[in-house]
């Protein structure tokens, strides 16, 4: 495979997450985790790209309809990023890049497209009846252009 071509829907790494608290208007003092950590203190975590998709992710996270999610090892890889652990905090961003939310990673599991199971789909709560439909629109999204771009940027540090 050459470099910059990309093979995203192998391997997408699943999480499991717990919701710790939600979001509040800008001008609110900082919204804190249930541990007292201020949510500026805590990794961001980034649905999607800014844009209707990620509202939509966000809005399904501080609803309590999304507690399940993917991304692909390629990201974490091509970031040079570790993949998250259970237990860690994580701040959700939303399309403003504000800090909305704090939720905890309470499983993390690598596995094949082929093998996301309907709880997980279910779990994700983006409306998928079945796998099938699942992995299509991933793969849809994961091919997407602004992913290859951001998978062929080259890392900063």
């Amino acid at each position: 495979m050459k470099e910059g071509s990309c093979r995203p829907v192998r391997h997408p790494a699943t999480a499991r997450l717990g919701v710790r608290a939600t979001g509040a208007a800008r001008d609110q003092a900082p919204i804190r985790t249930l541990d007292g950590m201020a949510l500026g203190d805590l990794p961001p975590i980034e649905f999607a790209f800014p844009g209707p998709l990620r509202d939509q992710l966000v809005a399904a996270v501080l609803s309590g309809a999304k507690t399940s999610t993917s991304a692909l090892v390629l990201g974490y890889e091509r970031g040079n990023e570790p993949l998250p652990k259970v237990g860690q905090l994580l701040a959700v961003v939303d399309s403003g890049e504000r800090r909305v939310a704090a939720i905890e990673m309470t499983e993390v599991r690598v596995v094949r497209l082929a093998d996301v199971d309907l709880q997980h789909v279910l779990d994700e709560g983006e409306g998928h009846e079945s796998s099938a439909q699942w992995r299509a629109e991933h793969e849809r999204f994961w091919h997407s252009a602004e992913v290859r771009a951001e998978l062929a940027s080259p890392v900063s540090s």
